[in-house]
């Protein structure tokens, strides 16, 4: 395709979820030369603060579009991301912690997928890490490489020979190590928020798995902490 009389760069999805992670997978693709189309779920969490810091990274970042698709995993319930009910840990868990959203990156990366076959999209990208993360299952290399299979098959676009590849530049990548690419790549994690349990300002609870991977990694990464934490919090 030719705009201009020169080829138009290629496009690709970016999964957004206004965290540090995905805005340092954003800035990537970016400097790769993709039109970048930002991709966030309302998906019934119980904050939206990830929401409104996805929008302002979307922006700051220069997405040519950025949609918010909204789905119902509040529905199926069984995660303190979802359920009111259930708590968020502040201290360490053995296992998967109940923060785990049964099923979430499956279907993000579904409706991303069907979305990058309508744009003529190139690529998904996506931040899951291994290293320092929360040991979620849908996080780990053999996830990403069953989507990757499971793309090739599924869509138009993998049966006609051009299948939409799912990208994961951060997935060994240690939390200091991504801040720094972050930080190279001119990504402001000011705009950013991971906390689980923000509050109505986006203020972060500095306490839960998130918050605490997260200020290990400015730590690691020798850069200042620009998260705002809720006042009658101490971070740990």
């Amino acid at each position: 395709m030719t705009k201009g009389g020169a080829r138009e760069a290629p496009a690709a999805v970016v999964l957004v979820s206004g965290g540090l992670d995905s805005a340092t997978v954003l800035a990537m693709a970016r400097d790769a030369g993709y039109r970048c189309n930002a991709l966030s779920f309302d998906y019934g969490q119980r904050h939206r603060a990830e929401l409104d810091a996805a929008a302002r990274v979307a922006s700051a970042l220069g997405c040519v579009d950025h949609r918010v698709m909204r789905i119902d995993t509040a529905g199926i319930g069984g995660s303190a991301l979802t359920d009111p009910d259930i708590a968020v840990p502040e201290t360490p868990v053995a296992g998967i912690p109940v923060t785990y959203v049964p099923a979430r990156n499956t279907v993000f990366l579904s409706l991303a997928l069907g979305w990058a076959e309508v744009l003529g999209a190139d690529a998904i990208f996506i931040g899951v890490n291994a290293v320092d993360y929360s040991g979620y299952p849908d996080c780990r290399p053999e996830f990403i490489e069953a989507f990757r299979r499971l793309a090739r098959v599924a869509t138009r676009a993998g049966v006609e020979g051009h299948p939409v590849s799912v990208e994961t530049p951060l997935i060994d990548l240690s939390k200091g190590q991504i801040i720094r690419e972050g930080v190279a790549r001119g990504v402001d994690f000011a705009l950013t928020v991971s906390c689980y349990q923000p509050d109505a300002a986006g203020r972060a609870c500095g306490r839960c798995d998130a918050c605490r991977l997260r200020r290990a990694g400015f730590d690691q990464a020798g850069v200042d902490d620009p998260t705002a934490y809720q006042p009658a919090r101490t971070p740990v």
